[in-house]
This record gives structure tokens, C-alpha cells and sequence, in this order.
């Protein structure tokens, strides 16, 4: 199986596929095209979940298969199958033919080559036996009850997948990468009269089983779980009305991923339908607020070596000192809006077409200490954690739902608060930021982004942040 890290000829000798004949055909497909590809993908992936003092359940998937893309102006066809066969590929070429409909487009540049490998190519899935998977699972939820008598209930699950791609163009170019995948998660219930608490905590990556839970390291996102039970157990009734809101560094990046990122998405800004659509080189943002797309970042769950065009992916800046610089491209919407492709391209799997997304975005630390930023609030709440949220993309204006926020009295953080959302608009909660911490966290490896139908891994980050006047949603009018 090592050689899928240095061969990129093997998937077509797995899958049985000719390179030379598969490279004729999408040639004679693509004829006339402005752009395309023929995206080939194996693929597997395994998930264990312990739930109530037992193995609730097990899975294990294998997939292959391939999508052929034509792109003519704006306009795409795409083909997939399950089948990775020549006759299949000819099917597929025959679909996505039409899309020409007598256009004769000048072929686009292939993206630049790449020897960057950012993870390993090593499968995480037989990094342990089953047996082993299984009695981690079930230390972990012993461990979990051990902490405290509270503790009710204790779900714990590994997840992993190894993907491997290979992205073959009409002119020749051929990109390579083989994608290991990782996350260990823990949720924990504790009850304390008719009190009760939840928890949640997370970690993963693209790197080895050993670099995230090896060491005692689990036992580290066990016992964060139990913390954030513990708080949710004895929060009270949170504040509603307009006040100063701190996020905390980390996770809360979600906010600005859901909030600010989507509308940075190259699609949405050339139709424009982005509440940035039009504002390229105007401030957008308070001074200081630098936000950056990074899939090159070592690991992360959200980097690529290449995205899912073959671009090598790069360290996009956004937005720079308060001011709109640039956008999350993929090809096609790149060469329709006269830029250069990000390295944004992404795709789901073989059976979806590929739309610019975000891999790791996160704002850059600024110069406060975070203690002198909860000092600087005389009324207001301090957000730790978000859970789910809602975002809509033209208006730019989101709810988002905190899983962790604390009152600030004062300019001390006192009780926690349960049930508080945070309402308002993306591009004006970036004008309200007044202060930026100097303690910049990414997330520890569990996101997950939604477009279009389609998931893909991503990372989020952020230092603690002070953004005045929000309006925050409570029970506690």
C-alpha cells in the first residue's frame, strides 16, 4: 500500500484503468473546453462508537471511482461513477461533451507543480489493531467515570479515512495525494439533582494516531469534556440586549468561518450574491483584523498538499489590516473573475464537482494580553465555545448558538450562562472589533464544513476577541 505515496500510476493499475487510453479520451472530451479534469479517488474510512458501557457500533467503507469535469465559460459538466472502467470513462466523456455546445475556448494553464507533502501517506486506519481500538474506547469512557460520581453517561468515538486522488488533464498534467485523516471525540453527560450538564471535546488531524491520543493525550480531551459538563451544570439563565462580547481564542473561530469566510468564497462574490461582492480594496473590517485561508499548514485538518484540482494550496490573506485583499479561488472562478486560483478547489468526493471552500481561516493575534480584554468590560459576556449557528450568505447576517459563555462583571468573568446566542451581521460585527488578543489558537481538529450538499474537513482559529455592541440572545430578559 506505500507505494500510493510515491506512484501515482498505481491507481490506475488497482482500478485497471489504461493512463495512455484514459488520457485520449477526456482529450477528445475535453476539446474545445476552457478547463477540466478527471478526477480518479480510493478511498476508506472506519468509525467506532462507545456508548453506554458497550460498542454501539463499528463501520468500515471502501470506495472508488472517478468524476470527469468539463468547463465551458460558466458553464460545467460533470460525470461520475462508481465503476472505474474504461467503457465507464466514455459514458462519462459523452455526458460532459455537451457541455461545449459549439464553444471554442482556449485551454487554461495547468496548475504549477508541487513537491510539498504536508502529512504522511500512511493508512491511520491500520495504525491500530481493532482490538486495540476497542479497549481505548473503553479505558477512556472507565477513565471518564472515575472523575467524578456525576458522570451519567459517556460516549467516545475514533473516526479515520485514507484517501488517495489522482487528477489527470487533457494536456498531460497529472497531481498526486494521498490523505490520511484522524479524530478522537468525547462527549460526556453528568446530572447533579435535575441538574444536567453536557460536554464535548475533540481532537484530530492529518498526522499519525499516536501525534493526537498517543501518550496519555486522550485522557487530556476526557477530562476537557468533563469540564464543560461541570460548567454547563451549574450555568444559570444568560443576559439578553445589546453588550461588549469577548470570544475566546480557538474554536470560536467557527463565528468567523460561518459569518465572514463563506462571503470570501470566489462563487459568491463574481455572481454576487456575497455581502463582499463589489468591496475589493475597501476597508471592511476594524484595523488591526487581518483574517488568512491557510491550507499549508503541517497536519491540520483542514490543509492540502494539492486541492481537488491539482492547485497547490497556499496562505491566503483576506482580509489585511481592516482591508478586503483577496478571495478563496478555485479555478473556474478565478479565471472568470481575472485572478489566480488559491488552491480552494474542493470537493467532497469523486461524485461532486469541486466549489472554492476554506481549508484552515483564522484571524491573526493582534498585541492585548486576554486578561487586559476582560478587564476593559464593564457589562458583558464572555463566549468560550459555540455549538451550531445559522448564516445567510447575501445579507451577511448570522445566529449563532454558545455551548460555553460566562457573564463579565466589572471586567471579571463570574458565572456561566446557558443558552445565550449571538445575533447580528458578519460585515458589521468586523467593524465592532475594539481590541485583539496576542493569543492566536487554531482549533484542535474536529471542523467540518457544509456547501452545496457537500462536507470537507477544515480547521478555524482566532485570539480572543472583543467585539462591542452585539446583540446577544438570552433567557434572562
Amino acid at each position: 500500500m506505500t507505494d500510493f505515496g510515491t506512484d501515482p500510476n498505481t491507481i490506475f493499475q488497482v482500478s485497471g484503468l489504461d493512463r495512455q487510453r484514459a488520457h485520449k479520451i477526456i482529450e477528445d472530451a475535453l476539446h474545445g473546453c476552457d478547463d477540466g479534469e478527471l478526477y480518479l479517488e480510493l478511498s476508506r474510512s472506519e468509525s467506532l462508537t462507545w456508548d453506554d458501557g458497550r460498542l454501539k457500533a463499528a463501520s468500515f467503507d471502501s470506495r472508488a471511482g472517478f468524476g470527469l469535469r468539463a468547463v465551458a465559460e460558466e458553464r460545467t459538466g460533470y460525470a461520475h461513477s462508481s465503476e472505474v472502467s474504461e467503457d465507464a470513462l466514455r459514458r462519462a466523456a459523452e455526458t460532459v461533451r455537451a457541455v461545449r455546445a459549439g464553444h471554442e475556448g482556449t485551454w487554461a494553464e495547468p496548475p504549477r507543480k508541487t513537491n510539498v507533502h504536508l502529512y504522511p501517506p500512511d493508512d491511520p486506519i491500520i495504525e491500530m489493531s481493532f482490538a486495540e481500538k476497542v479497549k481505548l474506547l473503553e479505558e477512556a469512557d472507565s477513565f471518564a467515570r472515575g472523575l467524578d460520581p456525576r458522570v451519567r453517561q459517556v460516549s467516545v468515538s475514533l473516526a479515520s479515512s485514507w484517501q488517495v486522488v489522482t487528477i489527470l488533464r487533457p494536456d498531460g498534467f497529472l497531481a498526486h495525494d494521498v490523505r490520511p485523516l484522524m479524530r478522537f471525540n468525547v462527549s460526556i453527560i453528568t446530572e447533579d439533582g435535575e441538574k444536567r450538564g453536557t460536554g464535548m471535546h475533540g481532537l484530530g488531524g492529518r498526522q499519525h494516531w499516536a501525534d493526537y491520543i498517543g501518550g496519555g493525550k486522550w485522557k487530556e480531551a476526557v477530562r476537557e469534556a468533563l469540564r464543560q459538563s461541570l460548567v454547563s451544570l451549574d450555568a444559570g439563565p444568560a443576559p439578553a440586549g445589546e453588550m461588549d462580547v469577548v470570544l475566546g481564542p480557538g474554536w470560536p473561530g467557527i463565528l468567523l468561518h460561518e459569518a465572514v469566510g463563506h462571503g470570501l468564497e470566489g462563487d459568491f462574490n463574481r455572481k454576487g450574491t456575497s455581502a463582499f461582492a463589489g468591496l475589493m480594496g475597501e476597508q471592511v473590517a476594524a484595523k488591526g483584523v487581518t483574517v488568512i485561508d491557510d491550507g499549508t499548514i503541517p497536519g491540520r485538518r483542514g490543509s492540502l498538499s494539492i486541492d481537488d484540482e491539482g492547485t497547490p494550496t497556499s496562505s491566503t490573506v483576506l482580509i489585511e489590516d481592516g482591508r478586503l485583499v483577496g478571495y478563496m479561488q478555485d479555478r473556474m472562478n478565478a479565471r472568470l473573475m481575472g485572478m489566480q486560483p488559491t488552491g480552494n478547489g474542493r470537493r467532497e468526493s469523486y461524485a461532486h464537482a469541486p466549489l472554492p471552500r476554506m481549508t484552515n481561516t483564522f484571524m491573526q493575534a493582534g498585541d492585548h494580553e486576554p486578561e487586559e480584554i476582560i478587564r476593559s468590560v464593564k457589562k458583558g459576556l464572555y463566549a468560550v465555545s459555540f455549538g451550531g449557528g445559522q448564516v445567510d450568505i447575501t445579507s451577511g447576517n448570522f445566529v449563532f448558538t454558545c455551548t460555553e459563555a460566562y457573564l463579565i462583571e466589572d471586567g471579571k468573568v463570574t458565572r456561566p450562562v446557558k443558552d445565550a446566542t449571538l445575533i447580528g451581521n458578519g460585515k458589521d460585527a468586523l467593524t465592532r472589533v475594539s481590541m485583539i488578543g496576542n493569543d492566536l489558537q487554531l482549533d484542535p481538529g474536529i471542523g467540518t464544513c457544509g456547501k452545496a450538499g457537500q462536507g470537507v474537513p477544515v480547521g478555524v482559529g482566532q485570539p480572543t476577541l472583543r467585539i462591542d455592541a452585539l446583540t446577544v440572545g438570552g433567557t434572562d430578559a
